[in-house]
This record gives C-alpha cells, sequence and structure tokens, in this order.
C-alpha cells in the first residue's frame, strides 16, 4: 500500500480540484477534450519516443503483448455483449471501458516506485502502446460506421503522425534546437493533469450507482486483464522485467481519458466516468495483489 499511496494521492488530489473547477466555474469540458485528443496526447506519444533508451527488441515485445491482450479483451468484450444484447452505444463504451488502462498518470508512479528507472523506460513503451490504441483506434470505434469512415477518423488524428515524427527523431537521432525538446515534453505532461480535470468535472454530474456494465467492465480491466497479460507475456517470451511491468501495466484501472474520448467521439460518458471511479477505487485491493503476483515472475 505504501508504493501506492504516492501514485494515487496526486491523482485523487488533482481529480477533486477538477471536481471543485466543475462546480464553481463555466468551462467546457468537449473544449478540454479536444486540447487533449489534437494537442497534449500527440505530444506525449512524440516525446516518449523521441526520449526512451529502451532497445527496439525489447520495444517491439512489449508493444506486440499490448495489442494481442487489447485483441483478446475487444473479443471478449463482443461476445459478452452479444450475450447480454447491449445496444451499439453501450458495447463501444464497454469496449473503450475494458481494453484502455490508466497506465499513464497511474501506471508509471506505480512503477517508478515499484521496480525502478529500468521498469519505468519500458512502462512508458507500454503507455504508447496503449496510447496508440486509445487515440488511434478507439476514438474509430467510437465514431466510426463503416471500415472506410473508421480510417478516416483514426488518420484525421495526430496521434499517427506524432508517432512518426518521434520515431523518426529517435532513428535519425536529431537533437531539436533552441529547446524544442523541452517544449514537447511540456505539452505531453500536460496532458495527464487536464485529463483528471476533466474527470473531476464530469463527477459533477454523475450519478453515483453500480450497474451491471461497472461490475463487467471492472472485472475486464482489475482482473481478466492482468490474467491475460500474464498468459500472453509467457507465450511471446518476455523477459522478468518486462513481463513484470507488462503484468502491472495490464492492471490498472480504465483510463481516464476514455471519458475524453467519449465526450469527443461518442459514448456513454456518465458509465464511462463511473467506471473510472470505481475501478480506481477497487484497485486499492487489487494491484498489491497484482504486484505481489508480477514479483514472483
Amino acid at each position: 500500500m505504501t508504493v501506492l499511496l504516492p501514485a494515487i494521492i496526486p491523482v485523487a488530489f488533482i481529480i477533486i480540484i477538477g471536481v471543485i473547477v466543475g462546480k464553481t466555474l463555466e468551462i467546457h469540458k468537449q473544449t478540454l477534450s479536444q486540447l487533449i485528443v489534437y494537442v497534449l496526447a500527440p505530444s506525449l506519444v512524440a516525446d516518449s519516443l523521441y526520449t526512451t533508451t529502451i532497445s527496439a527488441q525489447n520495444a517491439a515485445q512489449l508493444l506486440l503483448g499490448v495489442f494481442i491482450v487489447a485483441f483478446i479483451l475487444y473479443l471478449l468484450v463482443l461476445v459478452i455483449s452479444s450475450i447480454l444484447k447491449f445496444p451499439a452505444i453501450t458495447r463501444k463504451s464497454l469496449i473503450a471501458t475494458a481494453i484502455h488502462p490508466n497506465n499513464g498518470n497511474m501506471g508509471l508512479p506505480l512503477v517508478d516506485f515499484a521496480l525502478g528507472s529500468a521498469g519505468l523506460e519500458r512502462a512508458i513503451i507500454y503507455m504508447i502502446g496503449s496510447s496508440i490504441l486509445l487515440f488511434g483506434v478507439a476514438p474509430a470505434i467510437l465514431a466510426g460506421t463503416s471500415l472506410k469512415h473508421s480510417l478516416m477518423v483514426t488518420f484525421k488524428l495526430p496521434l499517427m503522425w506524432a508517432m512518426l515524427a518521434g520515431l523518426s527523431l529517435r532513428i535519425l537521432q536529431i537533437e531539436l534546437p533552441f529547446n524544442l525538446g523541452e517544449a514537447l515534453h511540456l505539452l505531453g505532461r500536460a496532458a495527464i493533469p487536464v485529463a483528471l480535470l476533466i474527470l473531476g468535472m464530469e463527477l459533477v454530474t454523475t450519478q453515483f450507482k453500480v450497474t451491471n456494465f461497472e461490475v463487467i467492465s471492472l472485472n475486464f480491466r482489475l482482473i481478466l486483464a492482468p490474467v491475460i497479460a500474464l498468459l500472453v507475456g509467457k507465450v511471446i517470451q518476455l523477459n522478468p522485467l518486462d513481463l513484470q511491468v507488462f503484468i502491472l501495466q495490464s492492471a490498472m484501472p480504465t483510463a481516464v481519458n476514455t471519458v475524453v474520448l467519449a465526450t469527443e467521439f461518442g459514448g456513454e460518458a456518465l458509465k464511462v466516468a463511473r467506471t473510472i471511479v470505481v475501478t480506481t477505487l477497487l484497485s486499492f485491493l487489487t494491484l498489491p495483489f497484482v504486484l505481489w503476483i508480477a514479483e514472483q515472475v
């Protein structure tokens, strides 16, 4: 628990400020959502790719694992949604809450405290893969009505181009002049607190109740995801440190930015917000156990 508190208390503090802002100021959540989707999140991904020192092989394995776990969860959500006959908007929202962990503002501090700087580098690679899914694929799932439209939505977003820019700077070993790299870093880091503020603002209008949606989401996010990550990590033969990071990052509660995407591209924002709150609170109980399991691998 002492490892988790430094990661969770700052998160809770910023969310509380968001609640206060939502009650006292007339700020449009959609404007902040657009700021994250089109400016801050692409900056975060570009900066992470530009500055990482992890080997290409390790990075590729971790990214492969991220995509495999997400695809398995996606298929399971489709099966459950079909069995329970969820409407399309509920199915899309469940996909968003189930496959997108909060591996940035919660996962990175936790891994840093638990596994040190080497673990943190690997956690950032995981976050990049998750960001590709969150800001590159999820908008298409939430807004798309056909394959063509989904691809148009995806490639209109700057995330993919930011990823290519970061990789190009890294591969070509280009040093940005006039301290522009620091400017990129500052923009990227701003994505985390702004997303937390949006969540706090969303909670002002959120009715706190637990329905089948939240129960199913938390089981996917907090229980199934780390189990699947452990199995996938073994299959693709991740080394021990990579596997530990992979399991921990996969066990995080639902990403804060899912409510941003639900607000911006379509989805049940209130249910998504409730799921974020429920999974974050329950992660106090599940993450210590997952951390213990990760240390045994």
